[in-house]
């Protein structure tokens, strides 16, 4: 099975093996929490992202915010939040110390959810460099349930980033 990838993964775990000795690993870790520290939290808090977010034009108490925590708390499964997440983030994983560790390009990088100017007809579209979701001003909570849906499934489905 591994035969393919065997040189990668060679080179993998001797990367790996000088961080943390081979010896050590068993004895510092088990396997679950082996898989926390290379793959993150598998679960995703709503109300951890939501205490983690900036909002740039748009406030906590606009309409369309109070829609989009309610679309992603209620309307989403677990799966299209996984994709929500990559879409916004570039991974389909909470890092181990929460939203609060979220990263980007420039070293620490809150999620922020920004007021897309223009056509409120366009698709939300997201900058995962820097944890960003451009989000129209929608005029009804249907239509951004349904845009914000299309646009997480299209980029999941290989269409890309809008």
């Amino acid at each position: 099975m591994t035969s393919g990838i065997q040189d990668q993964l060679q080179a993998f775990l001797e990367g790996f093996h000088e961080l943390i000795p081979s010896d050590l690993v068993g004895t510092l870790f088990d396997d679950k929490e082996l898989e926390l520290l290379i793959a993150g939290l598998p679960t995703i808090d709503v109300e951890d992202l939501k205490r983690n977010t900036e909002y740039v034009n748009y406030s906590s108490q606009d309409p369309q915010i109070k829609w989009f925590w309610k679309c992603l708390e209620n309307d989403f499964t677990e799966d299209e939040m996984a994709w929500f997440l990559q879409f916004v983030t570039g991974s389909t994983q909470v890092p181990l110390e929460g939203f609060q560790a979220l990263t980007g390009m420039r070293g620490p990088q809150k999620f922020s959810i920004h007021k897309a100017p223009g056509d409120k007809t366009r698709l939300p579209s997201a900058h995962t460099c820097f944890n960003q979701l451009d989000l129209p001003d929608y005029d009804t909570e249907d239509v951004l349930k349904a845009k914000l849906k299309q646009a997480v499934c299209e980029a999941h489905e290989g269409f890309g980033f809008i």
